[in-house]
């Protein structure tokens, strides 16, 4: 009684694979245990035909902390786990460079930072 026959075997496989899944790009990981994965899709314009890449942000649980910024991974649907995450990490496809662009690390340190420094290089620029 406590042996599963194949079919039953069959049938968890099939279930667990009815789970829709996606593949995206890590985008942010400044949450704990939660990241944002951008996933790109072409679409065709319904009447001119045109093709169109539509962009979307999905909010997804990872358990261990292991993204970084710039990953490719895959995610799968599950039940509801806060007010915006519906979605889990599967695996880590390939590894980003995890290299944060300069201007954003100065942007979070002092924004006028920023501002001052893209002054200067309009001014240099303007010469």
């Amino acid at each position: 009684m406590t042996q599963q026959t194949p079919q039953a075997t069959n049938a968890q496989k099939a279930q667990k694979s009815r789970r829709q899944q996606k593949v995206g790009t890590v985008v942010s990981n400044k949450m704990n245990k939660t990241i944002v994965v951008a996933v790109e899709s072409l679409k065709k314009h319904r009447i001119y035909k045109r093709t169109y890449k539509q962009t979307k942000r999905f909010q997804a649980h990872d358990e261990m902390n292991t993204c970084q910024v710039g990953d490719l991974v895959r995610i799968e649907e599950t039940r509801p786990l806060s007010k915006m995450k519906r979605w889990r990490l599967v695996e880590i496809l390939k590894r980003g460079s995890g290299i944060v662009p300069v201007e954003e690390v100065l942007s979070e340190a002092d924004p006028d930072l920023t501002s001052a420094t893209s002054a200067e290089t309009d001014e240099e620029e303007m010469e």
